[in-house]
């Protein structure tokens, strides 16, 4: 995995976050030298889905009225189910993750949050992957879906599943050290 020491990464998760799709991103990233931090609605800690039940809680480092996007260079979404259904109905988590994209940072989606961003209006013409059951709802936002592993448009990283954490995490590093992506034109 590619070396981003000194780098900082957000994590927005909320309840019901699919639990290895928080949990290795953060432990990989971390391993890799960002610093990362889980950013969440409310402080505390937020409870992880574990395929078929909640599964454990990992602790919120800054709430989205703390987090400022100008201090990493990078977010991540985790899906799950729950989870990103419960963001895309927060105006302050949409303008969260709509500030990364606009200042040409790394965007990172797994699963389902690809919901994430088909809410904040972000897939409109670029090639995404997403889990096989939002398929059509990447389509029908202006999307290029592919039934990938890992697709990347731009500094824009999506896969599929958790099967695909080892190829999305390798991916979120690589395309953290490169920067900002200043040649992503407006969809």
């Amino acid at each position: 995995m590619q070396d981003i020491s000194g780098k900082r990464v957000a994590i927005l998760a909320t309840n019901g976050f699919e639990q290895s799709e928080l949990e290795v991103p953060l432990k990989k990233l971390r391993e890799a030298g960002a610093t990362v931090e889980v950013v969440s609605l409310e402080g505390g800690e937020i409870k992880g889905w574990d395929k078929k039940d909640w599964g454990r809680s990992v602790p919120v480092d800054k709430t989205l009225a703390e987090a400022r996007p100008d201090d990493y260079e990078a977010i991540v979404l985790p899906g799950g189910v729950i989870n990103p259904d419960l963001l895309r109905v927060e105006p302050k988590a949409l303008d969260f993750i709509k500030s990364f994209w606009t200042a040409n940072k790394v965007v990172g989606a797994i699963c389902h949050a690809p919901w994430l961003l088909v809410e904040a209006g972000i897939v409109r013409g670029r090639r995404v992957t997403s889990y096989k059951s939002i398929k059509t709802d990447v389509i029908n936002a202006g999307g290029v879906w592919e039934d990938s592993t890992v697709v990347t448009d731009q500094g824009l990283v999506t896969s599929r599943n958790p099967g695909d954490l080892d190829a999305f995490c390798d991916k979120l590093a690589e395309e953290i050290s490169e920067g900002r992506h200043d040649r992503r034109a407006a969809a």
